[in-house]
């Protein structure tokens, strides 16, 4: 249904070096690099980072989130941990959580800019 997502970012070489480290667990890459934007995914851009140098940092509290698929349980907690050792914030940490329909393990951080970035994962019943 979603082809890809962008967020908005007021420092891209230190989010884009963020992320890079990041999403590596969740087997995202550094795929485009131009002036002013920078897409990472598997085989296609998917997430991507676009310069807003007048950004003002999201409060905590906008409701908005995205959440990325991760291999497993190992790499929600290495997405956490690489994003809080880089200065990034915490949302909720790695752990079981039931949603709707399902149980699943997963994290939250804040990004440099305030973006509510998830990591999930599905274990096996």
């Amino acid at each position: 249904m979603i082809d890809h997502v962008s967020v908005p970012v007021s420092d891209l070489a230190r989010s884009a070096a963020l992320y890079e480290r990041i999403l590596a667990p969740l087997d995202l890459t550094r795929l485009v690099n131009r002036e002013r934007t920078v897409g990472f995914g598997k085989r296609y851009p998917e997430f991507w980072l676009n310069l807003r140098e007048a950004l003002v940092r999201a409060p905590d509290d906008t409701g908005t989130h995205i959440c990325l698929r991760a291999p497993n349980e190992g790499a929600v907690t290495q997405f956490f941990n690489d994003a809080l050792a880089l200065g990034c914030t915490s949302a909720g940490d790695p752990g079981p959580r039931q949603a709707a329909m399902t149980t699943y393990f997963g994290a939250f951080i804040f990004d440099f800019d305030g973006n509510k970035i998830e990591a999930v994962t599905f274990p096996p019943r």
